[in-house]
């Protein structure tokens, strides 16, 4: 097993190929705790996660279970740029009266403030803290809307299993 990191300085944006690198890399304990936990042979996880291998893939089924072992972030970013999607992992929010108010009164605030975006939105030219802005409004209320979601389906799940 190699210890010298071949991906030392790699910036914020990896290409899937880097990612399945550093993701089992990072995994704890390494590819070879990564393989053991995969059911699978040590040298042939790692000729499928090293760098410079053209021939060697993970097959699908070994991609999701490298991605829900590891939960690498920079995986899923690889993942879901080529689409333009972004992903998240929703937080168990209990879905109570209160919450649910408390998403309500959420989405008037974002959506008084989308709407007085209006300069930006009428001559085209957005700034960069109004865009900032609105990402940041825009994550907010869909981080409360699926902790909520996920609080509720937590919910249900012990109801039904417990």
């Amino acid at each position: 097993m190699s210890r010298t990191d071949l991906l030392p300085a790699a910036g914020p944006v990896l290409s899937l190929r880097e990612a399945l690198y550093r993701a089992g890399r990072d995994y704890r304990g390494g590819i070879t705790a990564l393989a053991h936990d995969m059911s699978m042979d040590y040298d042939e996880l790692q000729k499928k996660l090293k760098l410079n291998e053209e021939r060697r893939w993970l097959t699908p089924d070994e991609l999701e279970e490298v991605i829900s072992l590891t939960k690498c972030s920079a995986l899923l970013d690889a993942i879901n740029r080529p689409a333009g999607a972004v992903w998240y992992t929703p937080t168990p929010v209990p879905a109570t009266d209160q919450a649910l108010k408390a998403v309500g009164k959420l989405l008037a605030e974002t959506g008084e403030f989308v709407s007085s975006m209006h300069a930006g939105a009428a001559d085209s030219i957005w700034e960069p803290h109004e865009v900032a802005l609105l990402d940041k409004h825009g994550v907010d209320v869909i981080r409360a809307v699926l902790g909520i979601m996920a609080g509720a389906r937590q919910a249900m799940e012990a109801r039904d299993h417990g």
